[in-house]
């Protein structure tokens, strides 16, 4: 057995979907239903019930997940335990981390950290929201750093692992001005004129987000999608380039605004529809005894949750 079917068996549970699982996992769906397949092999039984739609699982597949989770969780365990022989370890603490949040929040928060807690050495995965979720999961990561938004909570088990909050983010609708410094591409756009639209990718966390905002906008928004990327930074250099509006995090384009490169793409009308608030959270597993965490980890948390209570 391959531990890469746990984790594809875990993602399906939490997604209930062959296709969007597949995209999470970068595989096409029939590679992805074949791995499935070959776990059901080994396990020899039927994991999924796929006469159902959203699927579910067989009474088989109720039994193996919250056990892929401790074997994952296990191996992923015994993994860190022999990083701790390696001394040079126990002063980097590892971090999983979303792309956009790697390129616009990170830095900065790292530079944050040196007045209150002091230098840093870390190392940084940046991956998409749902793998670094599950690198959290696996104790292949020290911290998880992710969006939340309420339409889309983060899968972790409250008994399990800890959360606080970092900060705030904006996600808003940027256009590239014209002549005049507005907004070359105004929305809502028009049935007849559809605004170009530069779209996150199926299965991004921040597409996701954005498509809520769109759907419970008071009014008909119009959006032609003529690109797609799954990073923000993508999105906002076609946005600098003119090529169509983009929902972008504040973080990411507050340089650009101020240089006047980048404008607002929503009237007032419209603006508080279009804008998506979300948290930005620190997560880590809580530490046992079998799997305690390192001095240092503990001590950033600490700091973390005491500046939160201040």
């Amino acid at each position: 057995m391959e531990t890469k079917w746990l984790e594809d068996f875990v993602s399906l549970v939490e997604t209930r979907s062959f296709s969007r699982s597949a995209q999470l996992r970068h595989v096409t769906q029939p590679a992805f239903s074949r791995r499935i397949q070959s776990l059901e092999a080994w396990a020899g039984a039927d994991l999924v019930d796929r006469s159902s739609y959203p699927m579910r699982l067989t009474p088989a597949g109720e039994t193996l997940y919250p056990q892929a989770l401790e074997m994952l969780q296990a191996l992923q365990g015994t993994r860190a335990m022999l990083r701790t022989h390696a001394s040079a370890g126990q002063d980097v603490i590892e971090f999983a981390i979303p792309h956009t949040l790697a390129f616009t929040f990170f830095p900065a928060w790292v530079s944050g950290l040196r007045e209150g807690f002091g230098p840093l050495k870390s190392r940084l995965m940046a991956l998409n929201v749902h793998d670094a979720v599950l690198r959290l999961i696996e104790g292949s990561c020290d911290l998880l750093i992710a969006y939340h938004h309420a339409s889309q909570p983060l899968a972790l088990d409250a008994e399990h692992y800890e959360v606080t909050s970092l900060g705030q983010e904006v996600l808003a609708p940027y256009s590239a001005p014209n002549e005049r410094g507005v907004a070359q591409f105004m929305l809502p756009g028009t049935r007849e004129q559809p605004l170009p639209y530069l779209g996150y990718a199926p299965g991004a966390y921040l597409g996701q987000t954005v498509e809520q905002l769109l759907k419970k906008a008071s009014s008909p928004v119009y959006l032609d999608r003529v690109y797609e990327t799954d990073m923000s930074e993508g999105l906002k250099a076609m946005a600098l380039q003119a090529h169509g509006v983009a929902f972008l995090p504040q973080s990411a384009v507050k340089r650009d605004m101020e240089e006047g490169r980048l404008v607002h793409a929503a009237p007032p009308s419209l603006a508080a529809d279009l804008q998506g608030h979300l948290q930005i959270l620190a997560c880590r597993a809580k530490p046992t005894v079998r799997h305690p965490t390192k001095p240092l980890v503990d001590s950033l948390w600490h700091f973390l949750t005491q500046k939160n209570q201040a």
